[in-house]
This record gives C-alpha cells, structure tokens and sequence, in this order.
C-alpha cells in the first residue's frame, strides 16, 4: 500500500514540476529576477478598465522566444545607440531619487527616460571594437507643477542638467496618470449616482482617459484629462455601447474629478449584439483559406548582431524599442554592389507624431484631437505581437525596456518583429518579343526585409512597417485597424434622421454613429545620403511648348531643378497640376557620369488637413499645413508636436521651428514627411476594421551606377523547399 502512495506522490510530483516549467518558459519574461509579476493593471496603458474579458493566450504552438533576442536581465550596450538597459534603468531611479529638487519633493514624477544619445558626429566616427562612449539618460520629470528635462551621468552618477522648461504644455502621460484618471470617476458619489440614473450597473462600465487638447486660458497650469464611459454588458466591444454625453473632466494631479457634464439622456446605450469581434463569439465562422506560410529551408538571410544590429542583402541598420516613437531605426547604410563598401543613407527615422482629429464641434467631441505618441506613447501603447497572425513563422521578435512613472524597468514583450517577405512580387523583369527572335526571358522575384511594430491606442491599431528592398528602396507603411470610436444615437434607421440635421459622420448601426475623422503622422528622417551635408531639390514637371514647324508634336514635359536655399523653399503642399518630385541630394558626391547622388521621395496616396490654420486643434497640429518639411539637424528638434504635447498651444512645433528660414543648401537636414488619412467610417468598418494602408517611399536616385540588384540569381526549383500537399502527406 506504502508503495502505491509512493507512486501515486512520485507522478504527481512529475506532473506538478512539468506544468510550472511549461508555466515558466510561456510566462512573460520580467526585467529582473528580483522583481515581481508586473500585472495588467500596473504596466498596461488601457487594461486599467474593469473589462470581464482577458486576452487569449497564444496557443497556436509557435513559440516567439525561440526567434527572439535573450532576455533583456542580461542585456550590456554594444553600441552607442543601443537603448538604456534594464541595469541602467535601475542606476537612473538610484541617482534621480538623490537629486536634492526631486528628493525634496514628494510627489516628483517620471514621464519619460530613455538613452541621452550621443552627438552624431561622435556616433559617425565609432566604429565597432572602439571604446564605448559615455553613456547618459534623459529623463523627462514632473515636480511640483513643473516639467524638467534632467541628463543623468551613468558613470559618475551625478545628474548633469536640470532644466525647467517653459510652460507650453505638460509631458506625455504615464501608465500611472492613465489608471489613475480611469479610477477617479468611480471614487465620485456625482458620477456614480449618474450612472444608476442611466440604469447601469458600476461593475459593467469601461472608462477611457482622454486627451483635452487646448481651448483657452482655463485649461492652463493644471494637468487636465476627459472621462467618458462605455458600457460592458454583453459584449468585449465595449467601444460599441457609449454612454454617449456623459464626459467628465478629471485633473491628473488630485485625481478628482471637476466637472461633469451629462447631455445625453435622451439618447440609448447601443445594443450590444453582433458586436464582439472575437473568434470564439462568431456563430458561423467562414474558412475561405487553406494556411499559407513563406518556408526558408536554409532559414532567415538576416542576421541580428548585439541585439539590435541588422544585417540582410546589403542593409545595416541599428534597431530598437522607444517609449515615445515605438521604434528608431537608425545608422542605416547600404554596401555598394561595385565597390563593397558600407554607404549612408539615413541618421535616423522614426514616427514624430501623429494628429487625429474628429470632425464633430459638439460638447462631447470637440475636443477629440489626439496627438498619440506625444500624450500617451506610442511605444507605451504597443502591444506585443501575435506570431503567426501578426508577423509570419519566419520573424524574430524584439522586446521594449521602459520606465513606470517611479522608474522603475519594466518589457513590453514581443513589441518588434523583424521578418523576410515574399508575396510574389516581382523585382525586375523582361521577355523579348517572339518578333526578334531571341528568346529572352528574364525575371527576378522580390524579397523585403519587413520591420513591423503595432501600437493598440484604446480603440484604434496603427500597424508601422519599415520595408526594405534589395534594390535600396525603403518603404514607410502604416496600416489602420482596430475599432472606430462612435457616437451614440437616438436613430436606427436613415429615414428618421431630419433632412437639416448633420449626423458628423455615417449610422453604422442602430443608435450607432462612426464620426468622420482624420488621421495623420509625421515622419522624421535625418538622412545622410553619402554624408551628413546634403541640399533638397524640388524637380518640378513643367509643360513646354514646341515652337510652329519643328515637330508635329506640340507639347512635352521638362525637368526643372531648384535647390532649396532655406526652410519656406522646402515647405511643399502637394497639387496633382504641379507634378514634381523631390529629392535629397549630396552635392560633393557624384556618379561616374556627373549625376549629384540622392533619394527622392515618392508619395503614396495621402491627406491634407482641411481645417483652419487658426483652429486650435490645427495649430497644436501644424505639421500637417504641408506634406513634406525640410529643417537643419537639430538634436532638440525631434517631436512635430513639440517636447511638451498634452494641453499644448502649438508654440513649439515643426511649423514654429520652419518659419525661421533657416539656411539648409548643403548642410545636415532633416526631411519631414506628413502621412494622412480622411476617414469617412462606413458600414463595412463595423465592428471592428477591415486594414487600410497608404505607404511613401524613400527611393534611390542616382546613388547606383546601374541597376543594384542587375547580378542577382532567378529562382529555380530545386532552390525551394518541396512541400508535400496535406492530402499526401
């Protein structure tokens, strides 16, 4: 009998250590050993809702940490761009909470720390093996009502600089100012009596924080945030169900709510039917595919050196997680095909900003005009991916190391995915006709190398691509997703809305209104095509006249070149009647046949923004007057909207800094490029989004002597893997 028991303890025993070692490695990882299960509610910027519905896990069988770098506990910097590691976030929060202001005060906050980049000129001449350069933080700081930008010394542990910065609008906010925001309504007796009113109950509503923008003088010196709620009952889509009127305003710092304002009485919660987007609440799921995946049976041509260094084809570029922007590429350099050398291209690129304004002027939504990434991050908000769906079997997966609002490390997991693409493109071809009688017929597919990052703010998916091509192009694609944010009503169908009344936007559904809105984001790109001093060359297309007699033809189309001398030369608005394009030169570099070498840039489909430049919400967002902007390098000239973006004026912006006319003919410039969307929501986009992209491309003109990828090898079939079909398999 002993011995039964004995077995009986034994297999249990087995058991139990088998499922906390599969626990273990499916866990997401921590920063440290030392540190505890940073749940939800801490750490994750919109889970601080009372939502009933949790993420699934991942159980389609792949396992992302086996294509991802080691864990960032271990992490040492390599190279001078490589981000603050989870030991230096550590060594900040030492040395910031012994600084004598911030030490004295006991409410001080963290809005943002990140790596002190070096000077460029420094990080231009390292060269891997070099010492590594001084390593140093910034760190963005709220005390006492004030912002302070502070440099932290890593090495001798002191702080360097306390700046206090003018008051021209307050910091990005934190998880903590979020969480906090959505907890104060329910602390309100006004509110919860409101909501019993409404005839909901407290423990089925979700509430968002929600950015106030600027609208006069009463909105200054205080840390201003809008509430407003939604209700969960019956659906994960809470998004679906507003309790449409009802915003309340809550100030950040005393976590009081100090107005609320309920005009929407009269006007029904959303059903919740046919609401939830998730697979498991479909009642007849469609399987219109068979499973397609790209195999690689050689594996991956990229390789990822220190963490962070990409190599593939002829690229190499440094990779990495920001809280602000959600990923920095930077150093990208191209080898030359003819010469084998290492040639630059950009300093560095990232996502600036992005505006989002909604075109309803009523008491709920005139304020709705968010500028993301500088009011609640666009790293912050970036969720990690979903292998498989997200990003193919073949990617490799990159986490975010962050500071919480205290300082302390904490990973955004799975937050960058790096991955090979193929889709059947083709990247250069040519079949002679059967007329010459040659028989030619030459073909090459294209491959990219797809750098992908997806931030989830509340509602809205942005899905950011980096793509770059074997031929030296780059793409910079963005992808809409997600869930509109609507508008409740008192109609159900088109024909009781009054002929004079103006919905804002389109009745998606009963008492359902998807608001007209736009998107737009801001890319900043230094580059440094063959060296930082370059000179910006709007080609214009320009119709020309043949004179009586010379030709039958009447008319052609003539290149004219003009080199921007300064800021306002280089302020385009696009007009499809004055086609040009726009290029970014090196003029002390040249082709072998005289041609200066450069980029152009090649506009996808885009927006521009149609609102009054004297709008408030325009003026905060005044990157978006133009499509295209070109600036001096200025280190402290990163963010479109400004360094200080919540409750900003628009007094430190893209638009402010141009203005100035600074020289940039042959000099370290900046090129600005302004992606826009309109939205007109439509039926199809309920209740949840069907992706739409638009994309522009950073295109060689003149950097090659010929054709790049002229000398690479067409496919043949027993290059490729064989894969038997299922029904043989």
């Amino acid at each position: 009998m002993e011995g039964r028991n004995l077995l009986r303890f034994l297999f249990f025993l087995v058991i139990v250590v088998f499922l906390l070692l599969f626990t273990w490695d499916n866990l997401p990882y921590l920063p440290y050993n030392k540190a505890e299960l940073l749940d939800c509610a801490a750490f994750s910027p919109w889970c601080s809702f009372k939502s009933k519905s949790k993420p699934n896990p991942i159980t389609n069988g792949f396992n992302p940490t086996r294509n991802r770098r080691r864990q960032p506990s271990s992490d040492t910097p390599h190279h001078p761009l490589d981000p603050l590691t989870v030991q230096e976030f550590e060594r900040v929060r030492t040395i910031i909470s012994s600084h004598a202001p911030l030490k004295a005060s006991t409410g001080y906050t963290l809005q943002a720390v990140a790596l002190e980049e070096p000077e460029k000129p420094m990080v231009l001449r390292w060269k891997k093996g070099d010492p590594m350069l001084p390593r140093r933080a910034s760190v963005l700081a709220f005390v006492k009502g004030e912002s302070h930008v502070l440099a932290v010394d890593l090495e001798s542990g002191r702080v360097t600089r306390d700046d206090v910065l003018a008051p021209s609008g307050f910091p990005m906010m934190t998880v903590a100012d979020m969480n906090a925001a959505t907890a104060a309504p329910l602390s309100d007796g006004n509110f919860n009596r409101t909501i019993i009113e409404w005839g909901i109950n407290l423990a089925d509503i979700a509430c968002l924080p929600l950015s106030t923008g600027w609208f006069g003088r009463s909105e200054e010196k205080r840390r201003l945030v809008k509430v407003q709620c939604y209700s969960l009952k019956g659906t994960a889509n809470f998004y679906m169900r507003p309790i449409e009127g009802l915003t309340l305003l809550v100030d950040l710092d005393s976590k009081r709510v100090v107005e609320i304002s309920d005009r929407g009485k009269n006007i029904p919660i959303p059903n919740a039917a046919n609401t939830d987007y998730r697979y498991s609440a479909q009642n007849k799921p469609m399987n219109l595919l068979n499973p397609i995946s790209m195999e690689q049976a050689k594996g991956p041509s990229f390789t990822v050196e220190d963490d962070h260094l990409i190599k593939w084809a002829n690229w190499e570029f440094h990779l990495k997680a920001d809280s602000r922007a959600g990923v920095i590429i930077s150093r990208v350099m191209f080898r030359d095909p003819d010469t084998g050398f290492l040639r630059n291209v950009m300093y560095k690129g990232l996502t600036s900003e992005l505006f989002v304004p909604y075109m309803d002027p009523t008491d709920a939504w005139y304020f709705k005009t968010y500028m993301d990434a500088g009011e609640y991050g666009f790293g912050l908000t970036a969720m990690p991916l979903d292998p498989l769906n997200d990003c193919p079997r073949n990617a490799y997966y990159m986490d975010g190391v962050f500071a919480a609002a205290d300082g302390s490390p904490f990973v955004q997991s799975n937050m960058i995915c790096v991955f090979e693409s193929y889709a059947g493109d083709i990247g250069w071809r040519h079949a002679e006709s059967p007329i010459t009688d040659m028989g030619i017929r030459e073909v090459r597919p294209k491959v990219t190398l797809v750098v992908r990052m997806a931030a989830s703010v509340a509602n809205y998916d942005y899905i950011v691509d980096w793509i770059f091509q074997t031929d030296g192009l780059i793409r910079i694609k963005v992808g809409l997703s997600g869930i509109l944010m609507v508008k409740g009503s008192p109609y159900v169908n088109m024909n009781q809305v009054p002929r004079e009344e103006d919905l804002y936007g389109t009745l998606l559904s009963e008492n359902v209104i998807g608001v007209i809105h736009d998107h737009f984001l801001s890319f900043y790109l230094d580059m440094d095509v063959d060296g930082p001093d370059n000179s910006f060359v709007k080609v214009n297309l320009e119709k020309q006249m043949v004179a009586d007699g010379e030709t039958p033809r009447m008319s052609f189309l003539k290149a004219t070149r003009k080199v921007a001398k300064t800021e306002k030369d280089a302020q385009i608005k696009f007009k499809l009647d004055e086609p040009a394009e726009f290029h970014v030169i090196n003029p002390s570099k040249k082709t072998r046949v005289g041609n200066p070498v450069g980029y152009k840039v090649v506009a996808g489909g885009t927006a521009a923004s149609l609102l009054d430049h004297g709008d408030p919400p325009q003026k905060r967002g005044a990157f978006t007057n133009n499509q295209i902007w070109v600036t001096p390098y200025n280190r402290s000239e990163q963010w479109a909207g400004g360094l200080l973006v919540s409750q900003s004026q628009g007094v430190d912006t893209l638009a402010v800094w141009s203005d100035r006319n600074r020289a940039i003919e042959n000099k370290d410039i900046v090129l600005w490029y302004t992606l826009g969307f309109h939205h007109i929501p439509c039926q199809e986009d309920f209740p949840i989004m069907p992706t739409v992209s638009s994309s522009f491309d950073l295109k060689p003109v003149n950097f090659f002597e010929s054709n790049p990828i002229l000398r690479i090898p067409p496919y043949a079939e027993n290059d490729l893997p064989i894969c038997k079909p299922a029904t043989s398999a």
